[in-house]
C-alpha cells in the first residue's frame, strides 16, 4: 500500500516559496529556460535552503512518505520553484541508496524534459549507481537507447560525480550508442562526461576520443578534452 504525501511539507515549501517570489526576475527566469512553465524569481540556493528547512519542520515519517511528498510536490507544481525544491527534497538521507526511488527520477526526466531537471537527478543516479551498481548499470545500459533524448542525456551524465569510482565499462557503453546523435543537449552531455572523467583518468579519455574520432561530433570532443589542453604544454 503506498503511503500518502505529507500535505503540510508540500504547503510550506510552497508559502515559502510564494513569500520570496520576484515577479521581475521570474520573467527573466522564464525566458532564460525557454519555458511554458512559469517562475516564481526565487534562486536556486533559496529554493534548495526552503526545501531543506521544511523537511526539517515537518521530517518525514519513512522513505515511502517522502517519495509520495516529492511526487506530489512535482505533479502538482505550477512553478518551476516547486519542481527544484521536489528535487531538493529527495537529497534528504532517508532516501540514500533507495532504489524504490528509480522510477521517481525517471518520471522527473521524462515529464520535465529538459536540461535543468533531468541535470538536477543526475547526482541521485550516481549516488543509486554506487549504491546497487548491478541493477542500476543495467538500467542505464538500456537508458542509453531509449528514445526519450532525457533519459540517454541521464545515463551519459550519470558519473559526473563519480570521480575515481567511475566504471569506465559503463560510460563508454552509454555514450557509444549516442556518438552519431546531432542533438545538442546529447552532444554536450557526452563532453560534460568525459570531461569529468579526464580529471581522474586523463589518458583514458584520451585513448577514448582517439579511437572515436571520426564518429564524436567536434562539440562532443572538443569538451572532452578541454582541461586536457588547457594543460598542456605550450
Amino acid at each position: 500500500m503506498e503511503e500518502a504525501a505529507d500535505q503540510d511539507l508540500v504547503a510550506a515549501i510552497r508559502g515559502a516559496l510564494r513569500e520570496l517570489a520576484d515577479p521581475a526576475r521570474a520573467a527573466g527566469a522564464q525566458a532564460y529556460m525557454k519555458s511554458s512553465l512559469p517562475s516564481l524569481g526565487v534562486r536556486v540556493p533559496e529554493v534548495r535552503h526552503i526545501a531543506a528547512r521544511a523537511a526539517r519542520e515537518f521530517p518525514p515519517a519513512s522513505a515511502g512518505q517522502l517519495r509520495a511528498t516529492v511526487l506530489e510536490l512535482w505533479r502538482s507544481s505550477t512553478f518551476r520553484e516547486e519542481r527544484y525544491a521536489a528535487i531538493d527534497l529527495t537529497a534528504h538521507g532517508v532516501l540514500a541508496g533507495d532504489l524504490d526511488m528509480l522510477p521517481v527520477y525517471e518520471e522527473i526526466i521524462r515529464t520535465g524534459a529538459w536540461w535543468d531537471f533531468a541535470d538536477g537527478v543526475s547526482g541521485r543516479i550516481c549516488g543509486l549507481l554506487s549504491s546497487h551498481p548491478g541493477e542500476m548499470s543495467k538500467v542505464l545500459r538500456q537508458w542509453s537507447r531509449d528514445p526519450d533524448l532525457w533519459i540517454r542525456r541521464a545515463a551519459i551524465t550519470s558519473q559526473l560525480r563519480a570521480k575515481k569510482t567511475t566504471d569506465p565499462e559503463l560510460l563508454a557503453a552509454v555514450i557509444e550508442p549516442n556518438l552519431a546523435d546531432r542533438e545538442f543537449f546529447i552532444r554536450k552531455a557526452i563532453g560534460w562526461a568525459l570531461r569529468e572523467y579526464a580529471k581522474t583518468a586523463p589518458e583514458w579519455v584520451e585513448g577514448f576520443v582517439a579511437r572515436h574520432k571520426a564518429d564524436m561530433s567536434p562539440l562532443s570532443r572538443k569538451e572532452a578534452l578541454r582541461r586536457l589542453t588547457a594543460r598542456a604544454p605550450q
